[in-house]
């Protein structure tokens, strides 16, 4: 039997079993209501209804603090002694790894397809709202670490959420919290197995082997595939080895270059139709309100604007957490700062980027793709980087791969996070899990699960109604963090400010007659 006939009849036997689960689970998970005429997934409103709900009740810490963010990034406020692993810049890149992706180059394409352009604007608003839910869940997740004898540390909802309430609440709360945590860590360990590994080498093999590969040529066959997922599976297994710190120094330089040479070349094709920028603004403006052709009208434009952002920055999820309490702090408030630089940097400027792009380079093509000749996706924005740039989609997919290669990075470390919190933190249960992690890389690369994502999908947001709900508990305690990293910051410029002011001289004492 041939290995095409082999891993097919796998792939077959997989989705067999996991379909009517799939069905089932994603029936209840996005379960939709209509509003006026659109389909609103619940999910999603639960999610955007957190961000404002702590952007308000933080008093628009987004934006009166953005500044205060920056300068924590760059290290204005570092202490030698602090505790962690990374610095805050390593922390944020590493965090930023894990959710900017595929969603951003082929997620944007589909929120525009079917929202039209006003979906921009929806998608701009999510954004601003997430990284309030950033910034609290962050907060709680270095608050809450666990530090261990070696230096390393361990955070995330499975430490916050029974520490935090068993603190509030006594005995009830640590009972709940410890459920909770539970529920997180087995919904973070699913997702990242399935939809942070598999997902993005299957989807990053189809990219180079329709670019590179041909439909006779050696990357598209089985051999090939084998070949793919063997070798990215050494370089994820050779990563892995060394920890967050590892993991951190390489996206640390992996995501800043990617991030700038895909804004690059987005900017790149906004200068040559620079004459068009005022009426794709417009268009984006217009479409928020006044959509045409889009089902539900303004808010179908809304939930499709909100439905995409969402499930690209993970503001609420619960996995970035994960990646932010490695970092050398004793302020927890001062990467919750950190992390709200996260969603600006995913939604607000990597889709936004995009969207444009996609609006004044083809609008042909994302029109027809609205009103009915199919939904879009990574196609629609090679083809509007194409009329600028024709090579570019051979770079595109390049982008593609180191997207998806940082992104089993970082997941393979949340979910390691999780593996431990559940089955013990020991060198033998690390190998189990990093040697599990290694091999479904090489599976990503030969199946086509897409019921099996399907479930990973609806694991991830599982996770979003088990940690809001911790959040909503336990934000009294990110609001006395965050007064007490203020307090600390107020008197580190003061002391400054002392040490800055020149010494007067000293007048000589007059003698008294």
């Amino acid at each position: 039997m041939s290995l095409d006939s082999i891993t097919q009849n796998i792939d077959d036997s997989v989705s067999d079993f996991f379909d009517p689960v799939a069905t089932a689970v994603g029936d209840v998970v996005f379960y939709t209501v209509t509003v006026f005429g659109a389909e609103l997934p619940l999910i999603v409103a639960w999610l955007a209804i957190a961000g404002l709900v702590f952007t308000c009740w933080f008093g628009l810490v987004q934006a009166r603090r953005f500044k205060l963010a920056l300068e924590v990034v760059r290290g204005k406020y570092d202490e030698a002694d602090s505790p962690g692993e990374v610095n805050h810049f390593q922390a944020l890149t590493a965090a930023v790894s894990g959710t900017v992706g595929l969603g951003n180059i082929a997620g944007v394409a589909v929120a525009v397809s079917v929202g039209g352009a006003g979906a921009t604007f929806w998608m701009i608003v999510c954004g601003l709202l997430g990284m309030a839910s950033k910034f609290v869940e962050v907060t709680l997740g270095v608050k809450y670490r666990d530090e261990h004898p070696d230096g390393t540390v361990s955070g995330g909802p499975m430490h916050y959420l029974p520490k935090g309430l068993a603190e509030r609440f006594g005995r009830g709360g640590a009972k709940l919290g410890k459920v909770l945590a539970a529920l997180a860590a087995i919904f973070i360990l699913f997702f990242g197995l399935f939809g942070g590994n598999l997902f993005q080498t299957n989807q990053s093999y189809a990219q180079i082997a329709s670019t590179f590969g041909g439909e006779d040529g050696f990357m598209a066959s089985s051999s090939g595939a084998v070949l793919f997922g063997v070798l990215i599976a050494v370089l994820v297994g050779l990563v892995l080895l060394g920890g967050i710190r590892s993991i951190a120094s390489v996206t640390s330089r992996l995501v800043p270059a990617m991030a700038i040479m895909y804004v690059l070349a987005c900017l790149t094709v906004i200068l040559v139709n620079i004459t068009s920028v005022p009426d794709a603004i417009g268009d984006i403006f217009t479409g928020a309100f006044q959509p045409q052709g889009v089902a539900g009208g303004i808010l179908g434009a809304l939930i499709v604007g909100f439905q995409r952002a969402a499930f690209s920055n993970e503001a609420g999820i619960g996995s970035a957490p994960i990646a932010h309490s490695a970092v050398k702090t004793k302020h927890p408030a001062s990467e919750g700062l950190v992390a709200l630089l996260e969603p600006f940097i995913d939604t607000v400027i990597v889709c936004t980027m995009t969207a444009l792009t996609i609006v004044i380079a083809n609008p042909a093509s994302w029109g027809e793709a609205r009103e009915g000749a199919g939904i879009g996706g990574v196609t629609i924005t090679s083809d509007a980087f194409a009329t600028v740039l024709p090579w570019f989609p051979h770079l595109l997919t390049v982008a593609v791969l180191l997207f998806a290669f940082s992104t089993i990075l970082t997941w393979g470390y949340y979910g390691l996070k999780a593996w431990t919190y559940l089955f013990g933190r020991s060198r033998t249960s690390e190998t189990v899990f990093k040697s599990v992690w290694s091999i479904f890389v090489v599976a990503g690369a030969l199946l086509s699960l897409d019921s099996l994502i399907s479930l990973a999908d609806s694991a991830l947001f599982l996770l979003a109604v088990v940690n809001i709900i911790g959040l909503y508990l336990l934000a009294p305690v990110v609001k006395r963090e965050l007064n007490s990293f203020l307090e600390f910051v107020r008197l580190r410029k003061s002391a400054e400010a002392a040490d800055a002011r020149p010494e007067e001289p000293e007048v000589p004492a007059t003698k008294s007659l």
